[in-house]
C-alpha cells in the first residue's frame, strides 16, 4: 500500500529540458509505503530522466542499499522489490527504514523525498464490542475495540445486527471512525445482538467481534451524559472531519455547537447530524476551539477540543531551467505554501549544500540560496525540501553554467563624414553574464561629454547594445574607433576607422613594449581626410619586409612572433596627403624576453634517501626571480620541512637530506621577469611496501545481521586490498575465489570487509591480500562462522478440527543448538502438565527440531490462535497457527415477521454456524392439530437468505413452524416451535354487471353489483373505479377513484372527463385484506359538447357596397368535442351613433360564406363559430369590416319657408342612408311656367343643413328639392316642396321633429330654429299623461335665444315628447321631438344550471337593455367567505357560461352585470352555488388503529373517505390521558402512519382531522399501549373515596343550574325587547302619513322560518307605504282566526327533477318607470342553503296541540348598519325526509328559460283565491343568494319617488313550489288571503286572477314574489323565498 501526501497530485512532472535532456518526478508525493510481510512490495523509483537516467536507491542515511537474496533486490529499471519474509527474517534496517531514490543524467542529479517503508506482520488479535445501556428514546453508542498494536492497520468495515448487515439509514448510523449509533432507542433494540466486522488493511484478514447486547431502560429524569466525544486533532485542508458528540439523558438533551466560544456561523460545509458535526472541504479558517454543549432541564455537559487545519506543503523553486555563464551571481527562491511551521533543506545533485565563499543561505526560513561568482562546478540540479512532521514537499531547478566570453554580434563599418555632420556608431555584444562595452578612439578612452554621447542597454535576450553619437564632429574626432565588450569570462573587441574630412595629420603615438614570441599591433593615428596612403618604415626600409609583418588597409602594422633583435627599434609612419607631400610620425618598440625553464624530471625514491632537484632558466631578460612550490604552497626552507633551497642568477636547486613520506607531492619551479612568469611542475613519489596494521582473525557472525572482517594495511602508494573466499573446510589457495563486491558486501576504506547482511552461504575461509607494487604482496586468512538464530521453518497458518476429535499441531524449527520450543494459546503459555487435554512431544531430524501439540478432545473454545516459539542463544522465531474447531451449527432463532392470508414471512438469526459455512436451511410447518408426520417442508433454502416466504397457505388457518440449519458438518437441532394464524384474503372475483351510461359531455355513470359471495374473502369495504381514455395520444394509464361500499348494487358518476371521448372503465372490489381482480374493461363515450375553440384564420373581404366574403379554417380537431355539423356566421352592424343593428347569423357547412344585402358603407362586426350536435361553440374574435361607399339616399326631410319678399330658407335632414361620406348637398329651385329648361342649382357644405335662396320674385311659386353627393355620385332627390316669397311671413320652424336618442347624464340640445315676420316667439312643452307641461328654465333646463332647448345631465325621466311652438301674429308652427334617454342595462336574472366537482354552469335572462343594445356581460365570482372577486368577460349573445377549475365542495358567490354603450348596468343579485363534494368522513367500519405495541401505534388512514374531494391535510393530536399538552403531527401519507416515542402501558387520547377543499372531518378515539412484554393494560378507573358522590353530584348539577338560570334570563330579556320593538313599530305605523317619505331602510317585518335556510317572508304592504310589522294577533284576525291555518311543506327533490321553471324574483330595474324604480341597499347576508323536506304549520286557535317538531321563525329588522336579530315566534314543522340528504343538494339543474308570462301562467293554474286560501305549498327547489348590491338607480332625487328594498339575509333568490288544491269544504275560508302575482318587467299594474270554480287537477309550479293587491279593505301579500 502506498501512502501519498495529501493534496499533492500524482502527475508526470517535467522539470528540466535542454534539447533532449531532462529530469522529472513521476510520483513526488509518495512518502510512505506499508505492506504485509506475507505479500511483499514492489516500488518503482519516483524519479526519472531522458535520456535514460541512472536510478539508484539509498537509505535516508545516504548509504547505498544492497541486494539481499530473497529479501531485497533493486531491478535494472530502478524498481525496489522487498520479498515476503517470515518473522524470524525481520530486519529493521531493511523492513522498517527511510529510503530515497535518485535519478542522474547529463542535466544533473535529483532525489526523491524520504519514503518510509514498513512491513507489517500477521499478528493474532481479536476485536471486541462491550455491552451498552441506554434509555428509551436516547442514542446508544457501540464501539469496536481494536488492540492498540494493530489499531493503525485494522478498520471497521461493517456492523451486523443478528448476523444481518446493518444498512445505514433510519435509526442506524455508522460513523467515519467505525462506531455504530442507534438513535431513538426502542425496547425491541434490546432483543438483538450487535457485532462489528473489521478488516486488516494490508493482509486482508477479517475479524468478527463478539455479540454485544443493549439494555434499554425506561426514561428516567437525569442530566446529560456524554456517550461519545472528540479530542484535539490536526487535519489537512480540503479533507472532511467528523467531530462526534453524543449524549444521553432525559429529557433528551439538545446539542449546541460553539467555535471559539461563539455559535457556529452559517456555512453549507458544516452539517449537524446525529453523529455530531461534519465539516467538509476544510479550510485554514476552520481552525479553532470547538465545543459541544448538551443541555436538558436537569443540567448540561460540555466537551471541547482544538482543531488545527493545515494546508499541505507546496514548494516552488525559482528560477527554473536557468542557463547562464560562469562568474554570474545566482539567486534561488524557495516559496513554501501551506503549513506555517516547516524547515527548509537545500541540495545540489542530491548532496546537502554547505555554505562557503560562493554559496550563502539566507532568509528567515533559509528560503533563499545565493551563489556569487558561480563556477563551472556549480552547475547541476538544485532542490529545495520543506518538511513538517513527516510530510515533505520539494521542487528543483537545473542550472547550466557556460563559458560566457563575449562576442561581437553587430558593429559599424568604416566611413567618411564631413565636419559638423553627425554620425552614430553601434556595437552589440553577447555573453554570459551580459558584457559591458567601452569605447576608445585611437587607443584613447572615449569619455561622455558635450562632444561624445554614449549609451548602453541590455535586451531581454541578453544582447548588450552600445552607441556613440557625435553630433558635430571635428577633424580630431576622426580616427580608429574600437568597442571592447568585457565580462567576468573574458573580452572581445572590434575597430574601424571614421574619417572626418579636413587636413590630415598624425596624432602623437606612445612607445610600445612588446613581449617576445607574442603578436604586437602598431597603429598610425591619422586624422583628417582625404589622404592617399599610409606607409611604415624601419631603418629606412618600407615594411613589410618579412612574413611576420602584415600591413592592413587602415594603416595598422602587425608584428607576429616578436623577436628582440629583429623587431626592436624605431618605426616611422608616413602618410601621403598630396602628391609628393607626406607627413610623418615615429614610435619606438621595445621587446622584452620572458624566462625559459629547461625541462626536468624527479625520479622515484624511497624513505631515507637523498634527493637533489635543479631548475635552470636557459633564456630571458634579467633580472629573473625563481621560487619553489609544493602542492600549490610556497616552500619555506628549514628543518621543519627538511628541505634546503639554493638559488643563483638563473638557476635554483632543491635539496632533501632524508626523504620521508611527507615529501610525496607535486613540486613546481616558478621563474618570472618583467616580460612574463613561467613554471615547471613534476611529482616526487616516495614508495613504502605494504604491511598489516590490523590482521584478520577468525570471527563469528549472526545470520541476518551485519558483520565486519577486519583487515587494515598501509604503504605507499596505498596498497590495494583484495578479499578472497573459499567455501571448503580447508583454505587451499586453489579454492579461493575473489569476493564479489555488491551493495551487500563492500571493502571499507581501511581494507576491512563489510557484510551488511550475513547469509548462511557467507561462512568459510577468507583471505585478505594487499599489494602496491613495492616489494612483495602480503596476505592473511581467517575463518568466518555464521551462527543461525532459532527460526520456525514450517507450520500451518490455518487448520481445521472437528469438535470432540483429537487434533495435532506441528511446528518445525532450525538454528544453532540447543533450541527450546514453547507453545502458547492466545497470550497464555500452554502447560501440558497442568492441563491434561494438551500434550507436547519433541523430535529431532537432522538440524531441525519438530514439536507437536496434541489437543484431545478439541472443543469450541479452541478456535483461537496458537503460536509456537523457537528460542536459542542467537534469536527467537515464532509461528502463528489459527485453529478452527468445527461442529454442527446451533439452531436458528426463528421469528414471524408478517402473516398474510396465504403466506407468511419468516425471519431467522443464525447465532453460531459451527465455524463452518451454513450450506442450507430447512423449514417445516404443519397444521396445528396434525403431528409432525404430516408436515410440509421447504428444503435447501440458500444460506445467503435470512428470511423466507411460505406460500400456498390457507387463509384463517393455524400453523406450527420449526426450522433447521445445515453446514458441512451436519444438521442443527430444531428451532423453537412457533404458532401463527393466517389472515383474510383479498377478493378473488370481480364486480358483476358493470354498466356505463354517459350522462353529460364530461361524466359517465357507472353501475355494478358486488362480486360473488364465495369470492369475496371477507366483507367488501369499497370499490376502486379505474378509468382511462382510449383515444389516440392517451397514455393508457388508469386513473383511480375510490368509494365506500353501500350494498349489493352500486353507482358512481365519473366527472371531469374529456368531452366526446371514449373511456374504458374497470371496477375492483376491496376488503380489509386488499383489492380483488378488476372487471372486464367496458367502453363508453361521453356525450358531445360544443367546440371549445373558434374557427381559425377568420378573414373578411368587402366585395361591394352591400356584399362581403367571409373565410375561415376548421378549429383544431381536439377542440370540437363532437361531430362537426357546420358553421355559423354571426354579424351585426355598428351605426355611427354607437348603436348595434340586429344580430343576424348564417349557417353553412362550408368554410366560406358570402354576406349579401348588407347596409352600404356600414361597419360590421363578424364572428364565426362551429357547432356540433350539442350546440354552438366558442365564437371567434370580433372581426370588423366596412362595406364600400355608394350613392346616398334622399335627404330624410326638407322644408322651405319664405324669409323675405325675395328669398326663402331651405332646411333639410341628412339621408337616413348616407351610404358614404357626404361631400356636399345640391339644392334645386325651379319655377313652374317660367320657361327655364333646367332648375337652378345651389351647393351647400355637408355641415350645413339649411340654405338661403335669394333673388326670387315675390308672390311667385317655386319648387325646391335637394340631393346629397358622395364620392360615388349624386344620390336620389328629396321630395319637392313649394314655397312663395312674401312680404309678411307667418311663423315657421325650420328645425325638424322626430326622435332624439342620447346617453344619460349628457347635455342634449333640441333645436327649434324659426323664421317669420314679425319674429315669432318660441315655447317648449313636455307631454304628460293628461296635459302638456311648459318647460321652464332652471339649473338643468335652458331655452336659448335661437329657440334651442338645452337639457343638462339628462336622466331617464327626461325621456318623453317635447313640443316646440313658434308663434307670431300671422300664425304658428309646431314640431314634436321624442327624446329617448339611454341608461345602463337592467340587471340580468342569474341562475345556476348545473354543477360538478370543479365547475358551475350559470344561465341568465338579460334585463331591459336601457335603450341601447347590450355589448356583453361581466361575470364576477369568488369563494363564499372571501371578497376576492375574479372577472370573466362574456359575449353579448351568450346566455350561459360554465366556470371551470373550481375547488371541489366549495361554496362560490356569483354576480353578473350587462354592458351597453352607456356603461355597465346593475349587478345581478349575488347567488351562491356549491361544487360537488363534501368534507372527509371516517368510515366507521374501518379500524382506526392497525397496530399497537409498547411504544408505537399504527393508524389506518385509509379509513377516511374523501367525500369526492381529494384529502389535502391530515392532522393528528394525541396525548396521554390526564395530561394537558397535546402533541401534534401532520401526515404526508394517506395509507398508514405510525406514532412513535409513546409511553409503554399508557392510555392515550387521539384526535384526527382530515381536510379537503370542502372542509374538515374529525375523528377521535382512545387507545392504550401495551406493556413491555406485549400484554394489554386495563381501562383507567377513577379511585373512589369519601365525598366522591357529592363531588360528582355537584359537578353535574352546577352546569345544569347555570344553564337554567341563563335560559330564564335570556327569555325575560328577549320578551322585554320584543314588547318594546312591537310598541315602537306600531307607533311608527300609526304616525306615518301616506306622503311621508321613508327615511333610511324601512322597518318592515320579515318572518324567517329557517328550515334551515328556506324562509317564508310575510310582509304587510299598503299603497305607497313601507312594510310594517304584523303581530301574531293581527295576522290571525286578518285571515279569519277561527279557522285559518297556514301550511307550507318544504322539501328537496332530486336534482334532475323537472318540476317547473326557475324565475328571478327581482323586480327592480334602472331606467324604467321612475315611479316603480327603487334604490337597493342589500345588506350582506350569511350563506343560505337548501333544506330537507319539512312541513310548516301555523297552529289554529282551535287546535290544542302543536306538531312534534318546533322551528323558530326569527323576526328580523334591518337597522342602519345591517340586520338585527330580534325576538322569535314559533311554528311547528314535521320532518318529511332525510335532512342530510337534503342539505347535500344545492341548486336546481334546469336552465333559466322562463319569462314573466310563464310566471303569470303558473299562478293562473292555481285558479281561484279560494283554492290558494287552503292550498298546501311545497317548495321543491330553491336557490337563495346573498345580496350586496349598493348601486343606486337613476331617477328623481325626490325620496318619495323611490323605495328602498327590504333585503334580508335571504330575500333575493329563486324558488320553485307546488300548490296542492284545497278540499271543497275549504273554499269559503280565508277570503282575505292575498294571491301572489308575478312582476311584469315594464308594467306596474297587477295581474287579476280569473274567478272560476274549476279546480286544478294537478300541482302547478310557480315562483312567487310579494306584490301589492287590493282584496277588500286590507290585504296581506306573501313572499315565499
Amino acid at each position: 500500500v502506498w501512502i501519498l501526501t495529501p493534496s499533492l497530485p500524482v502527475v508526470f512532472s517535467m522539470m528540466f529540458d535542454v534539447g533532449s535532456t531532462r529530469l522529472y518526478f513521476v510520483n513526488a508525493s509518495l512518502q510512505r509505503v506499508t505492506y504485509s510481510s506475507s505479500v511483499g512490495v514492489s516500488l518503482p523509483c519516483p524519479a526519472g530522466g531522458t535520456p535514460s537516467a541512472i536510478l539508484r536507491w539509498y537509505l535516508a542515511t545516504g548509504d547505498d542499499i544492497y541486494d539481499v537474496p530473497h529479501i531485497r533486490h533493486v531491478h535494472a529499471n530502478g524498481t525496489l522489490q522487498l520479498y515476503p519474509f517470515s518473522p524470524s527474517a525481520y530486519n529493521s534496517y531493511i523492513h522498517d527504514n527511510d529510503y530515497f531514490c535518485t535519478a542522474e543524467n547529463q542535466a544533473g542529479k535529483i532525489r526523491s523525498p524520504n519514503i518510509r517503508i514498513k512491513a507489517v506482520f500477521r499478528e493474532p488479535y481479536t476485536v471486541r464490542v462491550a455491552d451498552q445501556r441506554s434509555m428509551r428514546g436516547n442514542v446508544a453508542v457501540f464501539k469496536c475495540l481494536i488492540p492498540a498494536a494493530v489499531q493503525e492497520y485494522v478498520s471497521v468495515v461493517s456492523w451486523e445486527r443478528d448476523t444481518v448487515s446493518i444498512v445505514p439509514g433510519n435509526r442506524f448510523s455508522l460513523t467515519s471512525f467505525g462506531a455504530l449509533y442507534i438513535s431513538d432507542v426502542q425496547k425491541e433494540d434490546a432483543l438483538s445482538t450487535y457485532r462489528c466486522i473489521t478488516k486488516h488493511k494490508y493482509s486482508g484478514e477479517t475479524r468478527q467481534s463478539n455479540g454485544a447486547r443493549l439494555s434499554v431502560m425506561d426514561p428516567n429524569e437525569s442530566s446529560p451524559t456524554i456517550l461519545d466525544s472528540f479530542q484535539a486533532g490536526e487535519v489537512y485542508a480540503g479533507q472532511s472531519i467528523e467531530l462526534p458528540c453524543i449524549a444521553g439523558g432525559y429529557p433528551s438533551p439538545t446539542v449546541r455547537w460553539l467555535k471559539d466560544g461563539r455559535p457556529l456561523p452559517s456555512d453549507a460545509r458544516w452539517t449537524r447530524r446525529l453523529t455530531g458535526l461534519i465539516i467538509s472541504d476544510l479550510r485554514q479558517e476552520d481552525s479553532g476551539s470547538y465545543a459541544c454543549e448538551v443541555t436538558n432541564s436537569f443540567g448540561s455537559k460540555e466537551v471541547s477540543g482544538q482543531l488545527h487545519v493545515i494546508d499541505p506543503l507546496r514548494v516552488t523553486l525559482s528560477p527554473k531551467n536557468l542557463k547562464t555563464s560562469i562568474s554570474s551571481t545566482l539567486f534561488f527562491t524557495c516559496t513554501v505554501e501551506g503549513s506555517p511551521e516547516y524547515t527548509i533543506t537545500w541540495y545540489r545533485n542530491t548532496e546537502p549544500i554547505i555554505p562557503d565563499q560562493h554559496i550563502s543561505i539566507q532568509g528567515q526560513h533559509n528560503d533563499t540560496l545565493q551563489i556569487t561568482a558561480a563556477q563551472k562546478f556549480h552547475s547541476g540540479a538544485y532542490q529545495c525540501f520543506a518538511s513538517r512532521k513527516g510530510h515533505t514537499a520539494q521542487d528543483f531547478s537545473i542550472i547550466l553554467l557556460e563559458d560566457g566570453t563575449p562576442r561581437i554580434v553587430s558593429s559599424f563599418s568604416e566611413r567618411v563624414v564631413n565636419p559638423s555632420e553627425p554620425f552614430s556608431l553601434m556595437c552589440a555584444a553577447k555573453g554570459a553574464p551580459p558584457p559591458s562595452i567601452t569605447w576608445t578612439l585611437d587607443d584613447e578612452l572615449v569619455v561622455r561629454d558635450s562632444t561624445y554621447k554614449t549609451s548602453q542597454y541590455t535586451l531581454s535576450d541578453g544582447l548588450t547594445v552600445s552607441h556613440v553619437n557625435v553630433s558635430s564632429p571635428l577633424i580630431r574626432d576622426g580616427g580608429v574607433y574600437r568597442c571592447v565588450a568585457r565580462n567576468s569570462a573574458g573580452s572581445a573587441e572590434y575597430q574601424a576607422r571614421i574619417n572626418v574630412r579636413g587636413p590630415p595629420r598624425i596624432r602623437p603615438m606612445r612607445d610600445i613594449t612588446a613581449v617576445a614570441g607574442r603578436n604586437t599591433y602598431i597603429t598610425c593615428r591619422v586624422i583628417g581626410y582625404p589622404y592617399y596612403s599610409i606607409k611604415w618604415l624601419k631603418d629606412g626600409m618600407q615594411l613589410p619586409d618579412n612574413h611576420r609583418q602584415v600591413l592592413f588597409d587602415n594603416g595598422t602594422l602587425r608584428l607576429t612572433d616578436v623577436q628582440k633583435g629583429a623587431d626592436e627599434g624605431t618605426y616611422l609612419c608616413s602618410v601621403l596627403i598630396q602628391p609628393q607631400v607626406s607627413i610623418n610620425q615615429t614610435v619606438h618598440v621595445t621587446v622584452k624576453v620572458p624566462p625559459l625553464i629547461q625541462p626536468f624530471d624527479i625520479p622515484s625514491t624511497s624513505v631515507g634517501k637523498l634527493m637533489y632537484i635543479a631548475c635552470v632558466v636557459s633564456s630571458g631578460d634579467m633580472p629573473i626571480r625563481i621560487t619553489w612550490h609544493k602542492d600549490g604552497q610556497l616552500i619555506v626552507p628549514g628543518s621543519a620541512s627538511g628541505v634546503a633551497i639554493e638559488t643563483k642568477e638563473f638557476m635554483s636547486s632543491l635539496q632533501i637530506s632524508k626523504v620521508t613520506l611527507k615529501h610525496n607531492g607535486n613540486y613546481t619551479c616558478i621563474a618570472s621577469n618583467a616580460a612574463a612568469t613561467v613554471s615547471w611542475e613534476r611529482q616526487l613519489i616516495v614508495t613504502v611496501p605494504p604491511r598489516f596494521v590490523v590482521q584478520p582473525n577468525n570471527q563469528d557472525c549472526i545470520y541476518g545481521k551485519a558483520g565486519v572482517l577486519n583487515c587494515s594495511v598501509e604503504g605507499y602508494p596505498p596498497p590495494k586490498v583484495m578479499w578472497k573466499h573459499a567455501k571448503g573446510r580447508i583454505g587451499n589457495p586453489q579454492q579461493y575465489h575473489p569476493v564479489p563486491l555488491t551493495g551487500r558486501i563492500q571493502i571499507m576504506s581501511n581494507g576491512s570487509l563489510l557484510i551488511r547482511h550475513v547469509l548462511e552461504d557467507d561462512r568459510g575461509y577468507y583471505l585478505c591480500q594487499a599489494s602496491n607494487g613495492v616489494g612483495s604482496d602480503i596476505s592473511k586468512s581467517m575463518i568466518l562462522t555464521v551462527k543461525i538464530p532459532a527460526m520456525i521453518t514450517s507450520h500451518p497458518n490455518t487448520t481445521m478440527a472437528r469438535k470432540g476429535q483429537t487434533k495435532e499441531l506441528n511446528c518445525t524449527a532450525r538454528g544453532e543448538q540447543p533450541i527450546i520450543i514453547r507453545w502458547e494459546r492466545g497470550d497464555t503459555v500452554i502447560d501440558a502438565e497442568r492441563n491434561p487435554r494438551y500434550s507436547i512431544t519433541i523430535n529431532k531430524k537432522g538440524d531441525e527440531v519438530i514439536s507437536t501439540l496434541k489437543l484431545n478432545p478439541a472443543e469450541r473454545g479452541d478456535s483461537v490462535f496458537f503460536s509456537c516459539h523457537a528460542i536459542n542463544s542467537y534469536g527467537e522465531g515464532r509461528g502463528l497457527i489459527q485453529l478452527t474447531v468445527q461442529e454442527p451449527p446451533d439452531p436458528p432463532e426463528l421469528e414471524v415477521r408478517e402473516v398474510k392470508d396465504r403466506s407468511m414471512n419468516l425471519r431467522w438469526i443464525q447465532r453460531f454456524d459451527g465455524n463452518s459455512i451454513i450450506t442450507s436451511y430447512d423449514i417445516e410447518y404443519k397444521n396445528k392439530s396434525d403431528t409432525w408426520d404430516h408436515m410440509y417442508t421447504t428444503r435447501n433454502i440458500s444460506p445467503t437468505n435470512n428470511q423466507a416466504n411460505i406460500v400456498e397457505l390457507h387463509p384463517a388457518c393455524v400453523y406450527s413452524i420449526r426450522m433447521y440449519s445445515y453446514n458441512k458438518i451436519g444438521r442443527s437441532l430444531p428451532s423453537k416451535e412457533l404458532t401463527i394464524s393466517t389472515e383474510e384474503a383479498p377478493p378473488d372475483g370481480p364486480p358483476m354487471d358493470v354498466v356505463l351510461q354517459p350522462m353529460t359531455s364530461q361524466s359517465i355513470r357507472v353501475t355494478w353489483r358486488s362480486p360473488k359471495k364465495e369470492l369475496q374473502n371477507g366483507v367488501i369495504r369499497g370499490y376502486q373505479i379505474g378509468y382511462r381514455e382510449n383515444g389516440p395520444g392517451s397514455n393508457g394509464q388508469y386513473s383511480i377513484v375510490e368509494m365506500k361500499a353501500t350494498g349489493d348494487s352500486e353507482v358512481y358518476t365519473l366527472d371531469n372527463l374529456k368531452k366526446f371521448a371514449q373511456y374504458g372503465v374497470v371496477v375492483q372490489a376491496f376488503n380489509r385484506a386488499g383489492t380483488g381482480p378488476s372487471s372486464t374493461e367496458i367502453n363508453a363515450t361521453t356525450l358531445e359538447d360544443v367546440p371549445s375553440e373558434p374557427p381559425q384564420n377568420v378573414r373578411a373581404i368587402s366585395v361591394t357596397s352591400d356584399e362581403a366574403v367571409i373565410t375561415w379554417a376548421e378549429p383544431p380537431r381536439l377542440t370540437l368535442h363532437g361531430v362537426l355539423k357546420g358553421y355559423r356566421v354571426v354579424f351585426w352592424s355598428l351605426f355611427p351613433d354607437g348603436e348595434w343593428g340586429e344580430m343576424q347569423n348564417i349557417t353553412t357547412i362550408r368554410e366560406q360564406v358570402e354576406l349579401r344585402g348588407l347596409e352600404k358603407f356600414t361597419n360590421y362586426s363578424i364572428q364565426v363559430l362551429a357547432y356540433t350536435q350539442a350546440g354552438d361553440g366558442v365564437r371567434s374574435n370580433v372581426l370588423y369590416i366596412q362595406t364600400r361607399e355608394d350613392l346616398p339616399g334622399p335627404p330624410a326631410g326638407i322644408k322651405a319657408v319664405p324669409s323675405s319678399p325675395s328669398s326663402v330658407v331651405v332646411s333639410w335632414l341628412p339621408p337616413h342612408k348616407p351610404n358614404g361620406v357626404i361631400r356636399k348637398y345640391t339644392i334645386y329651385c325651379s319655377s313652374p311656367g317660367s320657361g327655364q329648361p333646367a332648375p337652378s342649382e345651389y351647393e351647400a357644405n355637408p355641415e350645413m343643413l339649411f340654405y338661403r335662396i335669394t333673388h326670387l320674385t315675390r308672390g311667385k311659386q317655386y319648387h325646391i328639392w335637394a340631393a346629397a353627393v358622395t364620392t360615388a355620385g349624386r344620390g336620389n332627390i328629396s321630395a319637392k316642396v313649394t314655397v312663395e316669397p312674401a312680404g309678411k311671413v307667418p311663423a315657421k320652424i325650420l328645425s325638424f321633429g322626430g326622435t332624439v336618442t342620447t346617453p344619460w347624464m349628457k347635455e342634449v340640445r333640441l333645436p327649434c330654429s324659426s323664421v317669420g315676420e314679425p319674429a315669432p316667439t318660441i315655447k317648449w312643452t313636455k307631454d304628460s299623461e293628461d296635459s302638456a307641461i311648459p318647460v321652464t328654465a332652471d339649473s338643468q333646463r335652458q331655452i336659448l335665444s335661437n329657440g334651442t332647448l338645452v337639457l343638462r345631465s339628462v336622466k331617464a325621466e327626461d325621456s318623453g315628447y317635447y313640443t316646440c311652438t313658434a308663434t307670431n301674429t300671422l300664425g304658428f308652427d309646431t314640431i314634436i321631438v321624442n327624446l329617448m334617454v339611454q341608461v345602463p342595462p337592467d340587471q340580468p336574472r342569474l341562475t345556476v344550471s348545473t354543477t360538478s366537482t370543479s365547475s358551475i354552469t350559470l344561465a341568465w335572462i338579460p334585463g331591459d337593455n336601457g335603450g341601447s343594445s347590450i355589448r356583453g356581460f361581466v361575470l364576477q365570482y369568488s369563494v363564499d367567505n372571501t371578497e376576492e372577486w375574479r372577472d370573466v368577460f362574456i359575449s353579448s349573445s351568450e346566455r350561459s357560461f360554465r366556470l371551470d377549475n373550481l375547488r371541489c365542495g366549495t361554496w362560490y358567490k356569483v354576480k353578473l352585470a350587462a354592458k351597453n354603450s352607456v356603461g355597465s348596468g346593475r349587478i345581478s343579485e349575488i347567488i351562491e352555488a356549491k361544487t360537488h363534494g363534501r368534507e372527509p368522513v371516517f368510515n366507521k367500519d374501518q379500524p382506526l388503529l392497525t397496530h399497537i405495541n409498547s411504544t408505537h401505534a399504527g393508524l389506518n388512514l385509509q379509513g377516511w373517505t374523501s367525500g369526492g374531494c381529494p384529502i389535502t391535510d391530515l392532522m393528528l393530536d394525541f396525548r396521554p390521558k390526564g395530561t394537558w399538552a397535546w402533541q401534534s403531527l401532520k401526515a404526508n401519507s394517506t395509507t398508514q402512519l405510525f406514532l412513535s416515542e409513546l409511553r409503554e402501558a399508557t392510555w392515550y387520547e387521539l384526535k384526527m382531522k382530515a381536510c379537503n377543499s370542502a372542509g374538515c372531518g374529525n375523528q377521535s378515539s382512545q387507545f392504550a399501549t401495551t406493556d413491555y412484554d406485549g400484554s394489554t393494560i386495563p381501562p383507567i378507573k377513577s379511585a373512589r373515596g369519601e365525598g366522591d358522590d357529592v363531588k360528582k353530584l355537584f359537578s353535574i348539577g352546577s352546569p345544569v343550574i347555570l344553564v337554567t338560570v341563563g335560559v330564564a334570563l335570556l327569555f325575560i330579556i328577549r320578551k322585554k325587547r320584543k314588547e318594546k320593538r312591537l310598541k315602537r313599530l306600531r307607533g311608527g305605523k300609526n304616525n306615518r302619513s301616506i306622503d311621508t317619505p321613508v327615511k333610511g331602510p324601512p322597518q318592515g317585518p320579515r318572518l324567517h322560518i329557517d328550515i334551515p335556510r328556506v324562509q317564508l317572508l310575510i310582509e304587510d304592504k299598503e299603497e305607497d307605504k313601507a312594510a310594517v310589522p304584523v303581530t301574531d294577533t293581527e295576522f290571525s284576525q286578518s285571515v279569519n282566526p277561527q279557522n285559518f291555518c297556514t301550511g307550507v311543506s318544504l322539501h328537496h327533490q332530486a336534482l334532475i327533477q323537472n318540476s317547473g321553471p326557475l324565475i328571478d324574483m327581482s323586480d327592480i330595474r334602472p331606467g324604467t318607470n321612475p315611479v316603480s324604480r327603487k334604490s337597493i341597499k342589500s345588506a350582506h347576508s350569511s350563506r343560505n342553503r337548501y333544506s330537507s323536506q319539512w312541513t310548516l304549520s301555523r297552529p289554529c286557535q282551535s287546535q290544542s296541540t302543536a306538531s312534534a317538531r318546533t322551528l323558530t321563525s326569527d323576526w328580523r329588522t334591518m337597522g342602519s348598519h345591517g340586520i338585527t336579530a330580534t325576538e322569535s315566534d314559533s311554528y311547528s314543522a314535521s320532518l318529511s325526509q332525510d335532512t342530510d340528504k337534503g342539505r347535500n343538494s344545492m341548486v336546481s339543474t334546469e336552465s333559466a328559460s322562463s319569462t314573466y308570462e310563464e310566471l303569470a301562467r303558473a299562478y293562473e293554474h292555481a285558479k281561484l283565491e279560494e283554492h290558494l286560501q287552503h292550498a298546501k305549498f311545497t317548495i321543491t327547489e330553491c336557490f337563495i343568494s346573498d345580496s350586496s348590491s349598493d348601486q343606486m338607480t337613476t331617477g328623481t332625487n325626490d325620496p318619495a319617488d323611490s323605495m328602498t328594498s327590504l333585503s334580508t339575509p335571504s330575500e333575493p333568490g329563486i324558488c320553485r313550489f307546488t300548490a296542492s288544491p284545497p278540499k271543497p269544504q275549504d273554499y269559503d275560508r280565508g277570503k282575505n288571503v292575498a294571491v301572489p302575482i308575478p312582476h311584469r318587467a315594464n308594467k306596474s299594474k297587477t295581474l287579476t286572477m280569473p274567478n272560476t270554480n274549476t279546480a286544478a287537477t294537478s300541482s302547478s309550479s310557480a315562483l312567487g314574489r310579494l306584490q301589492k293587491q287590493s282584496v277588500g279593505a286590507y290585504s296581506k301579500s306573501y313572499t315565499l323565498v
